[in-house]
């Protein structure tokens, strides 16, 4: 199957690739084209900008989370959903070739980028550089030849004199150049201490911004030579991925199935997995809605900041990431939803939280009231970010996941879940058993998470298509939930 796509790339973090792409993703559509838009790694901000560049949901790609082997039937998946693109582009991650910390280049920008067989634009800050560049393109172009650098596109040009400096570089090495960007300070999207601030939580801003950068990258590259080398790139020999295969799919390795379904709701209606979202929580990946859906739930959309009641028919809670802290005032000013929710979790109906959603259901945040489900655990911020690739065991039977379950994950955050006094760091409390385990850096054991009734809690963020069978065991635990009569009077 044949989708034109190119691959944004740099040789360090900060060159200016989330900018470019989405200014190329709204440039490309203001020309009428469908845009697929797809970020490497397991970044969940820049995709939201991306989204509202293209118009259409914006996809990660990720092998440390999915798998190798499923990395060109998502790309494709998302390149024909909801029709078919014009035009994908990928925007990388951190520096061309920096991936796992212990694995040399797995999950890095050329992995993908050589995994879909992808032409690669290498965007440059020239800011301080002048005919050096070429030894740095050239390095790049040369370090893996498996990796194919298609052009280059120069960032922060101060001048024409410069831009031609660059230019002249470039012709003696060979390499073409996709165009020339100058200093536009009035270029700026707002950062705090986990990266950009989401594009939901800035909403016209976040707009402008892309407007700006459209007309930016509109007239600063030169977008038929960038979809000339787009349709460069071959077919994949590949089927898009399915949820309804991958719903159904058992884990590796093999675990206990998940827990058998009961009866129908009222009317014989799908059970209904109440998502949180709202700017207190943009963190999720696209495919989870969808593996919900393709599992046989009813998937309804909530604002924990606003809504003061879950939607209505709610079987189970997915309460993904973001910046509870941030919102904290207007969560713990929703008492209404708040009780509504520990009382839905006291039911043991299936609540699945993943870092933020653990924040919210903890008994304090920064001093703010939360759902207190999780008994006296409390939330703060700290200095210290937690930042990296996780390789778990489930420890606990739950909702999500057999104990011995295999699963990867990351971590990203500055929060810390403190246990009741007396407890260990992490540890859980009384009637509530850890989610995770892994081995840390220094190969020394972590228990992570909350496993409480039917309540999953963790820090550990995982990308449900890669791990099988998640969504049907999910779904299965609110069909048992749909039937109780407890939950319905809890919503």
């Amino acid at each position: 199957m044949r989708i034109p796509r190119i691959v944004l790339a740099a040789p360090a973090s900060g060159a200016g690739k989330t900018s470019i792409a989405t200014g190329l993703l709204a440039a490309l559509r203001a020309r009428g084209l469908a845009v697929s838009p797809h970020k490497v790694g397991p970044d969940y901000i820049d995709p939201g900008y991306h989204a509202l560049a293209a118009g259409r949901t914006g996809r990660n790609l990720d092998p440390w989370l999915v798998g190798e082997r499923r990395i060109m039937p998502l790309f494709l998946h998302g390149a024909l959903t909801p029709r078919r693109a014009d035009v994908a582009v990928i925007e990388g991650v951190m520096g061309l070739f920096d991936g796992h910390a212990t694995r040399a280049g797995f999950g890095s920008t050329a992995h993908v980028a050589t995994l879909l067989a992808a032409p690669v634009v290498l965007v440059v800050d020239a800011r301080s550089a002048g005919r050096s560049v070429a030894a740095t393109v050239h390095g790049f172009r040369s370090f893996d030849q498996a990796v194919r650098i298609g052009g280059v596109v120069f960032n922060q040009v101060g001048t024409e004199r410069h831009a031609e400096i660059l230019r002249a570089a470039m012709a003696e090495i060979g390499m073409p150049v996709l165009g020339i960007l100058g200093r536009r300070d009035s270029l700026v999207t707002p950062s705090r201490h986990l990266g950009l601030v989401p594009a939901a939580e800035r909403a016209a801003p976040a707009r402008a911004a892309v407007a700006e950068l459209a007309d930016a990258v509109g007239a600063g590259l030169d977008l038929d030579a960038l979809l000339a080398l787009a349709a460069t790139a071959p077919d994949l020999p590949a089927e898009p991925w399915d949820p309804r295969a991958d719903a159904a799919e058992v884990p590796e390795p093999a675990v206990p199935a998940p827990p058998a379904a009961g009866p129908p709701g009222p009317c014989g209606r799908s059970p209904v997995v109440a998502v949180a979202g709202g700017p207190a929580f943009t963190f999720g990946y696209a495919e989870t809605p969808e593996l919900l859906a393709a599992a046989g739930a009813e998937v309804a959309r909530f604002d924990p900041t606003v809504d003061e009641a879950l939607p209505d028919g709610t079987s189970a809670l997915v309460i993904g990431g973001g910046f509870p802290q941030v919102h904290a005032g207007a969560l713990a000013a929703n008492a209404a939803l708040r009780a509504r929710v520990r009382a839905f979790a006291a039911t043991g109906a299936p609540v699945a939280a993943e870092c933020a959603g653990l924040l919210y259901l903890s008994r304090a945040l920064d001093g703010e009231p939360m759902c207190g489900v999780l008994g006296d655990v409390t939330a703060a911020m700290t200095p210290r970010l937690t930042l990296g690739y996780r390789e778990a065991v489930a420890v606990t039977d739950s909702v999500l996941a057999a104990r011995g379950t295999l699963a990867r994950g990351h971590e990203f955050h500055r929060t810390v879940a403190i246990p009741p006094a007396g407890g260990a760091a992490g540890g859980p409390p009384r009637g509530t058993a850890p989610a995770w385990t892994w081995r840390d850096a220094a190969g020394d054991e972590v228990t992570e998470g909350f496993v409480r009734g039917g309540i999953h809690a963790s820090y550990l963020h995982t990308h449900w298509a890669g791990l099988p069978g998640t969504a049907a065991r999910f779904v299965a635990a609110a069909h048992a939930a749909q039937a109780n009569g407890a939950v319905r009077a809890a919503g």
